[in-house]
């Protein structure tokens, strides 16, 4: 999905943001309303979402704040656990589908250790990028 279809479906408009990055990767936000959403565009498409906003769900109820345990729990023999790259106590929990068509992509919680502090989804390899289009 491009930008502009997003902006159409949601009925917002989304703003370029500073991205730090390359002309083929871009950061857009909602221009009013909902915070703590960025969306990703790589090669004009949307290819990752990354959420800080709390109010935020994914489809079964995970979001920040969440324990660790709790993404676990909902999300039962699907999570990979990796070391967060900077948070010291910090985990990447990585949602990982079972279903064929979704193999390429990925929902991705980062913790301090204990809680949620943020998340993303999107396709591979641009979910797992940690410093987004840095």
């Amino acid at each position: 999905m491009t930008i502009e279809e997003a902006s159409r479906a949601a009925g917002v408009k989304l703003i370029q943001r500073s991205s730090g990055g390359e002309p083929s990767c871009l950061y857009y936000k909602p221009q009013t309303g909902l915070s703590g959403v960025d969306f990703m565009v790589t090669d004009g498409r949307i290819s990752r979402i990354d959420i800080a906003n709390p109010k935020v769900t994914t489809l079964s109820g995970a979001k920040v704040g969440d324990s660790e345990n709790q993404i676990k729990s909902l999300y039962a023999g699907q999570i990979q656990v990796e070391p967060h790259e900077y948070e010291p106590l910090g985990h990447y929990l990585i949602f990982v589908p079972q279903d064929l068509q979704d193999q390429s992509y990925r929902v991705l919680f980062e913790t301090d250790g204990k809680k949620v502090t943020r998340w993303r989804v999107g396709k591979l390899p641009e979910v797992g990028w940690v410093e987004g289009c840095a």
